[in-house]
């Protein structure tokens, strides 16, 4: 194109072309190409030393905040955010990678079902949820038998929650872990941080949804006077509402 402007002066080609001398004296020289250029390239960071253990660990379903603790013992200086940024790159790059192979190869028609309709399935029953048939239900299951498997395992921890029977949990943990699916590996190491909590919120009726609604309620209050009064009048307004909610309730 810029053949066109044989023999105007490079600043008028800039202000044309909406770019810099510098750009048009480099698209100008007889040795620029644009694929030697840095498009599409990967620049080597802070973490190209420790990109595959990153992988390995993750696949493995440690959390972002231990590999970040594991390499930075090794020299690593970046943060947990750029440990998320780039498995969230290296997923995409990966389904990019898939997408295309799957193009090449040879078309063959399928039927394609919303990953939304196979969620619902988690809380509904199949005849309320209206984007799946029982065919393609049937399908799914002959196809992928791990959701079978799935299917069963959130069912029986269904009956754990309801039956307070926590003894149960630990063989459900167990069993939840033999799927290798780093997701679930993920949800079974935070109930193992924190399993005592989890099992008294099975066995004992009491729960802290009372003073979650209440501090909900304060929040309210806060926000619509936009924080812009004393606590003595933020106490006053909760005293208030507590008042007319007993009288005329």
């Amino acid at each position: 194109m810029l053949v066109e402007f044989k023999g105007v002066p490079i600043e008028e080609i800039a202000k044309t072309m909406h770019h810099t001398c510098k750009t048009i004296q480099r698209y100008l020289s007889p040795d620029y190409s644009v694929e030697d250029g840095h498009y599409n390239a990967r620049i080597p960071g802070k973490l190209a030393p420790y990109e595959a253990e990153v992988i390995k660990l993750r696949s493995e379903g440690m959390t972002y905040p231990n590999i970040h603790k594991i390499i930075t013992e090794k020299g690593y200086k970046g943060s947990v955010a750029s440990l998320r940024m780039f498995i969230q790159k290296e997923r995409i790059r990966n389904e990019a990678h898939l997408s295309q192979q799957e193009t090449c190869s040879d078309y063959q028609s399928k039927e394609y079902i919303q990953r939304r309709s196979l969620i619902q399935l988690i809380y509904k029953g199949l005849s309320d949820v209206k984007t799946i048939t029982k065919t393609q239900y049937e399908q799914v299951l002959k196809t992928y038998p791990v959701i079978t498997e799935l299917y069963a395992a959130i069912k029986e921890f269904y009956e754990i929650l309801y039956s307070r029977r926590d003894e149960r949990l630990e063989t459900w943990l167990e069993k939840i872990e033999n799927f290798n699916i780093p997701e679930l590996q993920t949800y079974v190491n935070g109930i193992r941080i924190d399993i005592n909590a989890v099992k008294n919120g099975i066995k004992l009726k009491y729960n802290n949804g009372l003073a979650e609604g209440s501090v909900n309620k304060i929040k309210v209050i806060k926000r619509i006077m936009y924080g812009r009064n004393s606590f003595d009048l933020l106490k006053a307004k909760v005293l208030l509402h507590e008042h007319f909610r007993c009288e005329f309730n």
